[in-house]
């Protein structure tokens, strides 16, 4: 067998501040799973993607320490529209969350921006620009 990708982990400090970032993307957590130390959920074609709360790690890997920068992670999602980059960059900035870089037009043909969820890691957000043939 090869080996598959299955789903993407994510070691979090804040679990409640985490899924309300999450949240607001879109993904879907059952009520109460801010007060869980491991969460996860289907994020489409197979893949899930969970949560683990630093104390989850040390349990099984007691000499982990979590990083002193920002995050090396990065998480794209596709918007229906460059106008839905827009308003779902603003709706997270105006919530309080770090916007990196406005949106823009890429030269690669997208409406690009990011965002850093609440342990740094890098949160994308993109839609195909309209094509003028």
């Amino acid at each position: 067998m090869t080996p598959q990708l299955d789903f993407i982990g994510i070691v979090v400090t804040d679990m409640a501040a985490t899924l309300a970032f999450y949240r607001r993307l879109g993904l879907d957590f059952p009520e109460g799973s801010e007060h869980k130390p491991h969460v996860e959920t289907a994020i489409g074609g197979g893949m899930r993607i969970a949560f683990d709360t630093e104390a989850v790690i040390k349990s099984f890997h007691p000499q982990w320490q979590p990083p002193t920068s920002a995050g090396r992670t990065g998480l794209a999602f596709r918007c229906a529209d460059p106008a839905e980059v827009d308003r779902v960059f603003a709706e997270l900035v105006d919530a309080g969350y770090h916007g990196e870089l406005k949106p823009w037009d890429a030269v690669w043909g997208q409406r690009y921006a990011s965002l850093a969820d609440p342990d740094g890691n890098g949160v994308d957000l993109y839609a195909p620009l309209p094509t003028t043939d």
